[in-house]
């Protein structure tokens, strides 16, 4: 599933590649939750005015990846416990759906790759890597949706999370669990049967957010 940006600059500016590196960076884990952004900093760094900086950070802003505090200046976002729970829960409810109406439109080909990347995840041990075809799988499993809005927000409600906010669903969920879920999932796909996969998918989602919630309680 291609990631759909918010974005309704229609023309190239200077601000362009600062809001690319700056949002690739915030998505991977480079640049860490809470970190300030200082505009000075950055504009040295890219050779430019404070002026497209500002641009792109306002541009980050809107998308929930950057806020502005007041006498501070820019951070990247730290999401609270709470908020990390409550995007999970939208994220049952968004996928839920999306996996609802791709069932029927699955073909043998699609069945048949989401099997494969099954595998590869069943014999991977690295955290990262497991969190990718975690990731793609899921990804896979809603695109025959046919419904680009909805699979929009599914890409919106992802970039929110952020590249290490997945590497924290995975490291808390046990991969036997998942694993096994995953495999209950694709196999109601296989048979066709949209309602058992959507009760797999709701299961799996439901845990691991109680997983992840225990697993932020041991962190503290």
């Amino acid at each position: 599933m291609s990631a759909i940006i918010n974005d309704n600059h229609t023309k190239s500016s200077a601000g362009d590649p600062i809001y690319a590196g700056l949002k690739s960076d915030i998505l991977s884990g480079r640049l860490k939750s809470g970190l300030p952004l200082r505009q000075d900093d950055i504009a040295r760094d890219h050779g430019v005015s404070k002026i497209p900086v500002r641009e792109a950070l306002r541009r980050l802003e809107v998308e929930g990846l950057v806020v502005f505090e007041k006498n501070k200046g820019a951070r990247v976002r730290h999401f609270s416990e709470v908020e990390i729970l409550q995007l999970i829960d939208i994220r049952l409810a968004l996928e839920c759906r999306a996996l609802e109406l791709a069932v029927d439109n699955m073909i043998a080909s699609d069945l048949s790759a989401m099997r494969t990347l099954l595998d590869e995840y069943a014999s991977t041990t690295d955290i990262a890597r497991s969190s990718a075809i975690n990731a793609q799988f899921h990804d896979m499993l809603y695109e025959p949706c046919d419904n680009p809005q909805l699979l929009g927000l599914i890409d919106d409600l992802q970039q929110k999370l952020g590249q290490h906010l997945r590497l924290l669903v995975t490291e808390a969920s046990r991969l036997e669990r998942t694993m096994h879920e995953h495999n209950e999932i694709l196999s109601a796909c296989e048979a066709g049967d949209a309602a058992a996969a959507v009760l797999h998918l709701r299961h799996h989602i439901e845990t691991t957010k109680k997983e992840v919630a225990a697993f932020m309680r041991r962190g503290k």
